[in-house]
């Protein structure tokens, strides 16, 4: 396994880049001071917090668990969205759909993309069945990608609608 400090962070070039990305989904960033403990995170440490429509993030939140605290935010439905505070709460059919969009979603910020973030997945610990985030991707994902059309939150062609799930 990697070593999992050795993950792509959220720099003030990548917090640049997920405030643009996330913009459409009415996703707010907001930088939390260096050695501060992160609100609305559910693991707390470095982990990316979630309370209402805010993402929050220090300098060395990692990139994967930013985006997969908006992955919860733009999965859940209104009324859970309403009360977000900390835990998403989501089921098993919505926890992989999280984690296919945000495989999906890496690809659009520059220098990281699928690839690099399976990877740090894998670094952080995510467990798959198969073993690896991009064997679960590519070979045992067609229902978390099937879920995320059903909520039209991607379409057929794996490219986001850059809506919310209703």
């Amino acid at each position: 396994m990697s070593d999992p400090q050795n993950v792509v962070n959220c720099t003030e070039f990548y917090q640049q880049h997920l405030q643009t990305l996330l913009q459409p989904y009415g996703i707010k960033i907001k930088q939390v001071a260096e050695h501060e403990a992160i609100p609305g995170s559910f693991f707390g440490e470095r982990e990316a917090g979630l309370v209402g429509n805010q993402l929050l993030l220090r300098l060395d939140t990692p990139v994967h668990s930013a985006l997969h605290e908006a992955g919860h935010y733009i999965c859940m439905d209104g009324q859970r969205r309403i009360k977000l505070d900390t835990d998403a709460a989501g089921d098993y059919d919505e926890e992989n759909g999280v984690c296919y969009l945000q495989i999906l979603l890496s690809d659009f910020l520059p220098e990281l993309g699928r690839n690099r973030m399976m990877l740090d997945m894998d670094s952080w610990g995510y467990s798959f069945r198969l073993g690896s985030a991009k064997a679960w991707f590519e070979q045992d994902a067609e229902d978390a990608r099937e879920w995320l059309i059903k909520h039209h939150i991607i379409n057929e062609n794996d490219q986001p609608t850059w809506q919310l799930r209703e």
